[in-house]
């Protein structure tokens, strides 16, 4: 079974971009081991091709490339914080129609495919130079909510699961600058999540 994650830098997590199979040091690392725990009769294939500060446009461009070609049986998909972040300083952001139609787009190639779709939410530590990100980060993570209705095999509301996680620990200890999760604390936490949806999905 060929498993694709693909992304941002949450994603990408220092991955060696040389090798699609080298899962970095984030989530997908984390996902896989538990995934092979869960289900170790089956012979999976993982492959990561997030890449850093990504946003649902570059997802786009690289489509046919790093999507459809890839053959993948699964297609996991974590991406909307840097449509937000990288508008963030002049809070010209981008339209919500323009986010719906781009991450539209991908899942549509994808559906065509056959794949299943399994989606992760964007999230937002509450660290205090970023809360403002929430003016536009939490309607993109509605029009996700939505696509996830239409188009998705199993669905992972990381937002609303990490809001609820931080009454037992410090917000920080997921992701120390808000974004990128803690080896430790946010990916461990995000692969068992991952590796939860999967075996679900797997077993419908």
């Amino acid at each position: 079974m060929k498993v694709l994650f693909q992304g941002d830098s949450i994603t990408d997590a220092c991955r060696d971009r040389s090798d699609p199979h080298e899962l970095g040091q984030g989530y997908p690392k984390y996902a896989a081991k538990y995934i092979k725990e869960a289900m170790p009769d089956t012979d999976f294939e993982f492959l990561n091709l997030g890449i850093s500060g990504d946003q649902t446009a570059n997802l786009v461009a690289r489509l046919q490339s790093d999507f459809i070609d890839i053959g993948a049986d699964v297609v996991s998909i974590l991406i909307g914080v840097n449509d937000t972040w990288h508008r963030a300083e002049t809070r010209e952001y981008l339209d919500d129609a323009i986010f719906e139609q781009n991450y539209r787009t991908v899942l549509e190639a994808v559906r065509k495919t056959g794949a299943k779709i399994l989606m992760l939410e964007p999230f937002l530590i509450p660290v205090p130079d970023k809360l403002y990100f929430y003016e536009d980060l939490y309607k993109k993570i509605l029009i996700v909510r939505k696509l996830a209705r239409e188009y998705a095999d199993a669905y992972i509301a990381l937002d609303g699961v990490l809001a609820q996680a931080y009454l037992e620990h410090e917000p920080t200890y997921f992701a120390a600058d808000g974004v990128h999760p803690t080896p430790d604390g946010g990916s461990d936490f995000i692969g068992k999540l991952y590796a939860d949806a999967f075996v679900k999905m797997m077993k419908k």
